[in-house]
């Protein structure tokens, strides 16, 4: 739906505005020439291996526990029989509870990942805004982003070496 309103607005902009000028940035491009974003990346990785290290670890001990009691479970009585079976229960619960707070959408990934990543995409709108300023640009177009697809696109457009060499750095990413 957002496709077709974009370009039915594309469409009726073009009609009446040849004057306007157009261009385009790859932010995943950018993103990857920032040592910033690199290592920000990084950290997120680490962060995330370790957690799923102990989520996995988790339920390998509710498995052990569970295959434990199915092998005991002819010799026990009925209140050891529920005694355990709670037990599992009660850690598996604990394991999934573990790992929504650690990867669900309000978990602690999600949130370490805003704090990280969010003032480097700030920079990077910020210098890319300036640039449109600076160019005399009407409208710039994210072409990594899946909302808005370009068919054809002219490399005289793409402003991605400039917004990085504004932020300070060298490009070095082939495209």
């Amino acid at each position: 739906m957002k496709k077709v309103i974009l370009i039915g607005f594309l469409v009726f902009a073009g009609f009446g505005a040849f004057a306007q000028k157009f261009a385009y940035v790859d932010t995943e491009y950018i993103l990857k020439n920032l040592p910033e974003y690199k290592s920000s990346q990084n950290q997120l990785n680490v962060l995330s291996q370790q957690w799923q290290k102990e989520v996995d670890a988790n339920f390998t001990a509710i498995d052990k526990m569970y295959k434990a009691y199915q092998a005991d479970q002819v010799l026990l009585t009925d209140d050891m029989r529920k005694r355990r079976e709670n037990d599992i229960i009660e850690k598996e619960k604990a394991a999934k509870e573990f790992q929504r707070q650690k990867f669900g959408p309000e978990g602690e990934l999600f949130q370490t990942r805003a704090k990280l990543l969010k003032p480097i995409q700030d920079k990077v709108t910020g210098v890319i805004a300036d640039l449109a300023k600076t160019k005399f640009l009407d409208f710039i177009f994210d072409k990594s982003s899946e909302a808005t697809m370009m068919i054809y696109a002219s490399s005289n457009y793409d402003l991605s070496n400039d917004v990085i060499i504004r932020l300070g750095y060298k490009p070095n990413t082939v495209k």
